[in-house]
């Protein structure tokens, strides 16, 4: 048997027999991968390669935008700004059929474009938005449908978590040509 061919045994068995015992994915991703290094070194030199390929898969700048869009995704929704962009939303819609759904549409593309986070975004106005769309008399089925078919818009438009991942694993394409690039499929799947 192969080096190679006993690590991959080790690191799946591993990883199956801990993820069944319950234990976290991240510390038995850790714990498989050192026991899958130690076959082909010493366990000092295993425990220090993991350790720095850890830090170095983590120490990527851009990857920092991904928490603190998620984190401005979570102060607008406490601050109150997702009720004041659904009544942004309403203004525009109001006159429309259908105005609320309408409302959902409008108010997951503003809140998707400002925080960058399609789930943040249907978090958000899922929430704020479902209750109201109930008591004016769309069935919950129809809330949840709207929602989840536009919460993605703020994958598109830009800011989004999405875009600077792709840029990093492309291997360095242009942020800002990504985020230029979604503007117009965002506001066509919002439309």
């Amino acid at each position: 048997m192969s080096i190679s061919l006993l690590s991959g045994l080790i690191i799946l068995v591993l990883l199956v027999i801990m993820l069944l015992m319950g234990v976290p994915i991240a510390i038995a991703l850790g714990i498989s991968s050192v026991c899958a290094i130690l076959p082909i070194m010493p366990f000092d030199a295993a425990v220090l390669t993991a350790s720095q390929r850890i830090f170095s898969g983590i120490s990527v700048f851009s990857l920092l935008a991904i928490p603190f869009f998620i984190l401005a995704g979570n102060i607008m929704n406490r601050g109150g700004i997702a009720i004041r962009l659904i009544n942004l939303a309403k203004i525009v819609t109001g006159h429309m059929p259908g105005a609320l759904a309408q409302t959902n549409v409008i108010a997951n593309m503003l809140f998707g474009a400002i925080s960058g986070s399609g789930t943040a975004a249907a978090s958000a106005m899922g929430s704020i938005i479902g209750p109201i769309e109930e008591e004016e008399g769309y069935s919950n089925e129809f809330s949840a449908a709207a929602n989840i078919a536009t919460a993605p818009t703020g994958l598109l438009i830009p800011p989004s978590n999405v875009m600077i991942t792709y840029s990093l694993v492309a291997g360095g394409a242009s942020v800002s040509a990504l985020f230029m690039a979604g503007y117009i499929p965002g506001i066509l799947w919002g439309l």
